[in-house]
């Protein structure tokens, strides 16, 4: 056996006399136009240390340890294939777009290895980090690094709007362990023009004009062939006693939907906000020219569109779906978001509330809880807006004790609360009638 000092490439680069060399720097602008040569349409540069991305260090620190800026970029989608009713036209252009971002993030990883620079792609979107779903899965927040970088701002669709192209762009994120001189600053304005069509343009009303956005309405419809749904399809397979017991919950066309999903990636069943969105200056013109053509040729062809709409009994979505799109057909779902621990409870209850629910509600709620998972939390509901905050806070109108587990069960129908409440596994202190009243804040 050779020894280590023998070995033939350990001899050729002791020969070379090389000792530990520190890490190349880049220049902002010269990363910046590697991105751009690379095939991003714009890119920015964002320290990791900025306060912007505090929700994001700790998960690319454990992603990549040596990360110390982030680079920003972002890809163009073409507009019409995403406006198209056909939503086969406009998945196209998201998975290919999606698979070209990717592309652009390791072509500048590749560029910067050869310059002796460490760097990681995130994906834009997946695979992701699903151990703990449905709790965080993902690396790096695009849109949250990409208005720090100069980018764009979120409009009140919640994506990211370029000041040039609009809506109709993907973004993605290289991670790079080196520092550069300068880094890029936000825009001093928002792109956004207020001007709604997005809320008109929802199929389940998770816009509001007020600017709340409804997280599980859009998440149960819109992403129905993807993590979440998917799961509510396994579980309709599992539950039906024979092939008609399925038919009757899932149409023929939809289980072909499925594996259309599965085999060549999955669909999303509306992406009508950024369609309609005519934000940015290579997108405004035609909007200012006339605004009546544009609702006509691009927001009425999507709210006239004969189409299933994914929604969960119980939902503020169910109600102005029925009321607002009567031609579009409900197709009844269990919520796709689910608890598996405390953690997740407490981040699902943010975005599952539902304001309309809510109505005169007024409380202040204390939790404990107790077992595998300790944890204190206070949740205020006022006004139809949810806080959560950790530890308790004030005082409390109900302060629910429970075991963890028992409460993650409770959560998911596997345990009654009567029997909870006789084991003492979940006590109360206060009105049970509150209690009531928080669950018909969410889904059935």
């Amino acid at each position: 056996m050779t020894a280590f000092t023998d070995h033939p490439t350990v001899q050729r680069m002791q020969a070379l006399k090389r000792g530990p060399s520190e890490t190349p720097t880049i220049g902002a602008e010269q990363l910046r136009e590697l991105a751009l040569v690379c095939g991003a349409a714009d890119a920015g540069i964002v320290s990791v240390d900025d306060p912007a991305v505090d929700v994001d260090r700790e998960h690319i620190q454990r992603a990549f340890p040596k990360a110390r800026i982030l680079l920003s970029y972002a890809c163009r989608m073409h507009r019409e294939p995403v406006r198209s009713p056909t939503r086969s036209l406009a998945n196209l252009e998201f998975h290919n777009t999606g698979d070209e971002t990717n592309d652009v993030g390791r072509e500048i990883v590749r560029r910067l290895d050869a310059l002796g620079i460490a760097a990681v792609n995130a994906a834009t979107a997946f695979p992701m980090e699903f151990d703990n779903f449905p709790g965080r899965g993902w690396t790096v927040s695009h849109k949250l690094v990409a208005e720090a970088a100069g980018l764009g701002k979120m409009g009140i669709h919640r994506s990211l709007i370029h000041p040039k192209f609009g809506s109709f762009v993907v973004l993605g994120t290289v991670i790079i362990a080196t520092e550069t001189e300068a880094k890029s600053k936000p825009l001093d304005f928002n792109p956004c023009l207020e001007c709604k069509l997005c809320v008109a343009a929802c199929p389940v009303g998770a816009i509001k004009p007020d600017g709340y956005f409804d997280f599980s309405a859009c998440f149960t419809h819109n992403y129905q062939q993807f993590m979440g749904g998917f799961v509510n399809w396994v579980e309709d397979v599992v539950d039906s006693r024979s092939a008609k017991d399925y038919g009757e919950k899932v149409s023929y066309s939809e289980t072909v939907t499925r594996w259309q999903s599965l085999a060549f990636g999955p669909n999303y069943n509306a992406a009508y906000c950024l369609a309609v969105c005519p934000a940015g200056e290579d997108v405004i013109g035609p909007f200012l020219a006339s605004r009546q053509q544009h609702i006509e040729e691009v927001v009425r062809p999507l709210q006239e569109k004969v189409e299933p709409i994914y929604v969960s009994k119980g939902t503020d979505a169910a109600e102005y779906v029925a009321r607002r799109y009567p031609h579009k057909r409900i197709r009844w779902v269990r919520p796709s978001g689910r608890a598996v621990n405390i953690g997740s409870f407490l981040m699902g209850v943010k975005l599952g509330f539902q304001p309309g629910k809510a109505k005169a509600l007024s409380a202040t709620y204390h939790f404990s809880f107790t077992g595998a998972e300790r944890r204190e939390a206070t949740m205020i509901i006022k006004d139809k807006r949810l806080s959560v905050q950790d530890g308790h806070r004030g005082s409390a109108d109900l302060h629910v004790t429970a075991d963890a587990r028992t409460w993650v069960q409770f959560l998911n129908k596997e345990v009654s609360i009567v029997r909870a409440l006789a084991t003492r596994k979940i006590r109360l202190k206060g009105p049970a009638r509150l209690l009531v009243a928080f669950g018909k804040c969410f889904a059935d």
